[in-house]
């Protein structure tokens, strides 16, 4: 079968790598004009957490999202499994035991072992949750390693084309714009998200740490290079704009109280994008004609992507052997 993925973000790249194992004759078009270039999985934390995930979503992203774990260090190399770290001021310790009678997979951890963890934060936290679990990757190299086992596998991208606008002859369609796809999902809304990338040599971590307050959780996820990427809001907006001096404040204002260090990094990058979801904040899969739309992936795309790519792949070409249904 012959299958036109639309879009070069995750959902797309990981949906054409699931087609092309299963044997299909796999393009992929994107309206942008280099991998990442109008994508806001380029943003993303990279986070491959389903455990803390649960914390605030239904348990079918915990589910599907374990899938990921495996996945991605077998096609993209640099997946860092070394675990999840929550901590919380002592003036808001409430929120870590809120946290864990909402998730599970962790264990408690007290400041000797937070030093055992992240040697820089032992002495600012007295207690924590470890998620050993989970892992993280750089979004940025996994969309590029993608692409590059994609063009390997024989799979042709193709930029600066506009699937609106161009006749698509492939006997079946996998729709990824994310929320470009409004023109045909129009129950789709938008959920800003805001991030900043800081470099600071002063500052090691070794695993995503996640600081919860009670007004602006906030996670920190280490880069190579001494990059720390610095994310968290969530906005009920479907504005494209530049950061607000809000949501930079705020975000920076709580690395700083993760560590003190921070208030000296240099602020490499500051952007934001729409994430798409539906009301109830799950992906899915919305089949018309010959196109198969795969979207609402929210705040989890790198996390949910795999079950969700696995699963439209059963849709187009059926159960492969062996194949394991997730969601």
């Amino acid at each position: 079968m012959q299958v036109t993925v639309i879009g070069a973000g995750v959902a797309g790249l990981v949906s054409a790598m699931e087609l092309a194992e299963r044997g299909a004759r796999v393009e992929v078009i994107e309206r942008g004009s280099q991998i990442g270039g109008q994508s806001c999985s380029w943003k993303a934390g990279g986070m491959l957490a389903p455990w803390c995930e649960r914390e605030s979503a239904e348990p079918e992203v915990e589910t599907s999202g374990r899938l990921a774990l495996d996945w991605w260090p077998r096609h993209v190399p640099g997946t860092v499994h070394k675990g999840t770290l929550v901590v919380a001021p002592a003036r808001d310790i409430g929120e870590l035991e809120r946290f864990s009678r909402r998730t599970s997979g962790f264990e408690w951890a007290d400041a000797e072992r937070i030093s055992e963890l992240e040697p820089d934060l032992g002495d600012r936290f007295r207690k924590a949750l470890y998620f050993p679990g989970e892992a993280h990757l750089d979004p940025r190299r996994a969309l590029e390693a993608l692409a590059g086992r994609l063009a390997a596998m024989g799979v042709r991208i193709r930029f600066g084309v506009d699937a609106t606008k161009e006749p698509i002859g492939s006997s079946a369609i996998l729709d990824c714009r994310g929320y470009a796809a409004r023109d045909a999902l129009p129950q789709l809304r938008g959920v800003r998200g805001e991030m900043i990338i800081v470099h600071t040599t002063d500052v090691n971590l070794s695993r995503p740490v996640r600081l919860l307050h009670p007004r602006i959780p906030l996670y920190v996820v280490p880069r190579e290079g001494g990059l720390f990427m610095i994310g968290a809001t969530m906005i009920e907006s479907d504005s494209q704009g530049l950061m607000t001096a809000r949501s930079a404040i705020e975000l920076l204002n709580g690395a700083f109280t993760l560590h003190p260090a921070f208030g000296e990094a240099e602020i490499v990058e500051m952007s934001a994008d729409v994430r798409p979801a539906f009301a109830d904040n799950l992906p899915r899969l919305i089949e018309r004609g010959r196109t198969l739309y795969l979207n609402g992936l929210y705040r989890h795309g790198f996390l949910l992507s795999p079950a969700m790519a696995r699963q439209a792949a059963e849709r187009l070409l059926g159960p492969s052997l062996g194949a394991r249904r997730v969601g």
